[in-house]
């Protein structure tokens, strides 16, 4: 059982405990003229499977700070499944990094694809809107020690471009 900076005890939760799967059916409203689904609707789906995961660790409100490594590997066609899978994956003192995974799936042949993977970063608010501490992420088995270094890599990245000011 850990305390945070007010003294409260909170207990550490595994990554089962706040992990997310949402399934969506792509709909020509979705899609370009391609007939692929837009990217700005996968990031909306995207940010959203994360921000529950988040909240569902924090139990309270949790806002996005940054998305990193936003990938597009396949696209995603109208009649097909979106299937997004979020975990929190780090945890620092008063923020979370959430992996998402998005797939693809053909209804006709239930063949999956990866089509996207991003690590959302979010800040734990409290009612007033200060940032406030997060629980304790247990991580346990090889591959969540290996994503947790991965967010780690990830966020002393993003930190050093902010220090220096350099911009991708």
């Amino acid at each position: 059982m850990d305390t945070d900076s007010k003294g409260t005890s909170f207990k550490g939760k595994v990554s089962s405990e706040s992990e997310v799967e949402m399934t969506e059916l792509v709909l020509p409203n979705d899609a370009n003229v391609l007939g692929n689904v837009l990217g700005g609707r996968v990031m909306h789906w995207i940010d959203l499977a994360a921000a529950i995961a988040a909240h569902r660790h924090c139990n309270s409100i949790c806002v996005t700070a940054a998305i990193e490594g936003l990938s597009f590997l396949n696209p995603i066609k109208v009649g097909q499944l979106a299937h997004l899978k979020a975990r929190v994956i780090c945890t620092g003192k008063t923020s979370l990094i959430v992996k998402v995974v998005v797939y693809s799936e053909d209804m006709n042949t239930g063949a999956r694809k990866k089509t996207s993977e991003a690590y959302l970063t979010f800040v734990n608010l409290d009612k007033d809107g200060n940032p406030k501490d997060v629980p304790p992420l247990l991580v346990q088995t090889e591959e969540e020690k290996a994503d947790c270094m991965r967010a780690r890599e990830i966020k002393n990245r993003r930190v050093s471009k902010k220090d220096t000011g350099e911009i991708e």
